[in-house]
């Protein structure tokens, strides 16, 4: 057995019972994992009622496909994710339902050419040169922060992507620093307002945060979108297929606002979960060494790094997949039902908060073998193969699931064969702890060590 097979990552240690109203008003404000108790993990659906709302979590595989596949329509997005969402990211197919996101899906899904292998992999080196020259430049006799280094790369990989430009590094220092206030203050606010609590003064944090951040990306498409208008002419990128982007029924193009408001979706969550499942992915290749040099073996093989070598990085592809499973970038998919319901034989209301999560359905230990355990293996599996199929959703599931998905896993092997290749990672500090609020990020930097390879 490699060690791998045998080590249990850092998660929060589960609650021997259900908590308290107060309890869970208090641990929920922060984190929404730490919550979580002992029968959490392996319950087929729970049930927890405030003031405010009524809110399920479904484990039911067969109820997780009827409502995010065969019958989405009839569990939209819930109403208070577009709210705590819409200061940052305003209307986009990540919020938006019904009739507004068929028409937007329909229009951003060709950009998405732009995201091909073939086509995206120059734009993807580019980036990760860069990460590499940033890397080699530090002092690698002391620990390097990886959170903010994952955010610079993958957000400078789709800021190239979508606007043909680089991303510096104050730039990218200052969107991973907003997003982090975003998101801090945003876990309270969401929290107050399923208990029915006001959030007072969090609501301008939250907005000062999205400011910030927007006003990095909206003089760019706005000077973009004008000169299109002007001339017709643009860029081959992603915000140039947007603006020649029509709707099906009416062939109006997006105005300034909403195309603002794609933008920033595409780009947040394009890097974000991104940044945060490679996070987790160098720690966990950090704690393992043997299954480092397995991955250099593979990459070492392939030689030079290509479109075509990229795809042969199987166990690479595999570390990646486990890292996304033991820590899914976005643990909790909140949907509402749209009129009273029969789930498990019980009513749910209309109005209801209906949730599936990944955190818990892909760590269910009524559906995977030491589900807790890190084991990039179990993706080849046969005896796992159903619950990759149907409890394996990092990326969501059914009409809504993530249109950047191959894209993420692409960039996510590209980096990590770049660093492999070049570098022995070993841990430093105390083990991580993860944190659950819009994303999963660990409460503190995970800092490890950069062994230049040829060197002790």
């Amino acid at each position: 057995m490699r060690e791998d097979e045998k080590f249990v990552p850092p998660y929060p240690t589960p609650h021997k019972s259900k908590l308290s109203a107060l309890g869970r008003f208090i641990y929920g404000r922060d984190s929404w994992i730490h919550t979580l108790f002992e029968k959490s993990y392996s319950m087929q659906m729970g049930h927890v009622r405030t003031r405010a709302l009524d809110l399920y979590v479904v484990n039911d595989l067969a109820l997780v496909e009827e409502i995010t596949e065969r019958r989405s329509n009839d569990f939209p997005k819930h109403h208070l994710q577009h709210d705590i969402l819409c200061p940052l990211l305003g209307s986009n197919i990540f919020t938006s339902n019904g009739p507004t996101w068929e028409r937007q899906r329909a229009m951003i899904d060709p950009a998405f050419a732009h995201t091909r292998l073939e086509r995206s992999f120059d734009t993807m080196e580019a980036a990760v040169n860069a990460l590499l020259h940033r890397i080699t430049a530090m002092d690698l006799n002391q620990p390097v922060s990886v959170d903010g280094l994952m955010t610079h790369v993958t957000a400078d990989i789709i800021f190239r992507t979508i606007l043909s430009r680089q991303l510096d590094e104050k730039n990218a220092q200052a969107i991973f620093d907003n997003f982090m206030r975003y998101q801090d203050a945003t876990q309270k606010i969401i929290t107050c307002r399923i208990y029915g609590i006001p959030p007072l003064f969090l609501g301008r944090q939250q907005r000062k945060a999205a400011a910030a951040i927007r006003a990095l990306l909206v003089p760019l498409i706005a000077a973009r979108y004008h000169e299109h208008h002007a001339d017709g002419k643009d860029q081959d990128d992603i915000l140039g297929t947007l603006l020649k982007a029509r709707a099906p029924e009416t062939n109006e193009p997006f105005a300034l606002e909403e195309l603002c408001n794609q933008v920033a979706m595409l780009f947040l969550a394009g890097h974000e979960t991104s940044a945060s499942a490679l996070t987790w992915a160098l720690y966990l290749l950090a704690r393992c060494p043997d299954l480092q040099e397995v991955l250099y073996a593979e990459i070492s093989t392939a030689g030079q790094l290509s479109a075509v070598t990229l795809r042969q990085f199987s166990q690479t592809r595999n570390v990646f997949r486990e890292a996304l499973r033991l820590y899914p970038p976005v643990s909790f998919l909140p949907r509402e039902t749209v009129r009273d319901e029969c789930l498990r034989d019980k009513t749910v209301h209309k109005g209801a908060m209906v949730t599936i999560s990944p955190w818990l359905l892909q760590r269910h230990r009524r559906v995977w073998p030491q589900p807790d355990t890190f084991n990039p293996d179990r993706f080849g599996d046969p005896a796992q193969a159903s619950a990759i199929r149907d409890a394996y959703l990092p990326f969501g599931k059914g009409p809504r699931i993530c249109v950047g998905q191959g894209f993420a896993t692409q960039e996510a092997v590209l980096v990590l064969a770049a660093i492999v290749r070049r570098f022995r990672l070993t841990p430093t500090g105390r083990p991580p702890e993860p944190v659950s609020r819009i994303t999963l990020r660990p409460r503190t930097s995970i800092t490890l060590r950069f062994v230049p390879r040829g060197t002790s």
